[in-house]
């Protein structure tokens, strides 16, 4: 009975150590889904190549989260290992065959409900954010909350191409605010970056912008071309803005 029991519990630790590790990634920045996937990639060793993986390496604070859940997975899953192969042996020979599979079987459920149930989610999460804040120096900020992107709002980088409407104007005769739109940084060809640019900055031809504000004026914007169709558009996303805004500040009483 041991050995399952050590196996149960191997798995319910490896559960935790990965929410843990979603978590903490969550409060660097990352998406719940991309700080989800890339903490059960790091904790078996699965080692996807996606875009979200590279801006883990090159951020000091995810590199050094994903290096300790790798160590730990390592552990874990040899562990896991062993620990399945003395419950097959448990199974012939000193416990009854229908104990120790029914225990582990009532373990397995009682996990697979631990792990997809909402409510002990959220437990979880804010247990293990308050345990980050007190005990750690951990920059305990969800941007994902913070900047209300599950609300319709995103924030993108796209290129600026040569006949975009964007090119080839400063961010303040652009007029992106009054469409809702804030630019974060520009990144320049040559690996220059301008962070929070001011209205006089000009934006070029092969530049990226980081942009934040409603998704679906981001997406119209990357593909805006210039000429008077864009300025058009400009106008009339100007006039779809004043009217949001007018609905937020009536349902906020301001």
């Amino acid at each position: 009975m041991a050995p399952s029991l050590s196996l149960l519990l191997i798995l319910g630790t490896s559960l935790i150590l990965t929410r843990v590790a979603s978590v903490a990634l969550e409060h660097t920045g990352l998406s719940r889904e991309a700080a989800r996937f890339q903490a059960r990639s790091a904790f078996t060793g699965a080692g996807f190549t996606t875009v979200e993986s590279e801006h883990v390496v090159g951020h000091p604070v995810r590199r050094r989260i994903i290096m300790w859940l790798m160590l730990v997975g390592n552990v874990g899953i040899a562990s896991a290992m062993v620990a399945l192969l003395l419950s097959a042996i448990d199974l012939r020979t000193e416990q009854g065959v229908g104990i120790v599979a029914g225990v582990l079987a009532f373990g397995v459920l009682v996990l697979l409900f631990l792990s997809t149930s909402s409510w002990v989610d959220r437990q979880m999460c804010r247990l293990i954010r308050w345990a980050l804040a007190r005990f750690t120096e951990l920059d305990a900020s969800d941007y994902v909350r913070l900047l209300h992107l599950q609300e319709g709002y995103a924030v993108a980088r796209f290129s600026v191409s040569e006949d975009g409407w964007l090119g080839g104007q400063k961010l303040g005769s652009a007029g992106l605010q009054e469409e809702g739109l804030l630019v974060l940084g520009v990144d320049c060809p040559g690996g220059h970056f301008i962070g929070a640019p001011g209205s006089g900055v000009e934006v070029r031809s092969g530049d990226e912008v980081l942009v934040y504000g409603p998704g679906e004026r981001i997406h119209e914007l990357r593909e805006r071309a210039a000429g008077a169709g864009g300025d058009e558009t400009h106008a009339r996303a100007q006039e779809e803005r004043r009217a949001r805004v007018g609905e937020e500040r009536q349902s906020a009483g301001r």
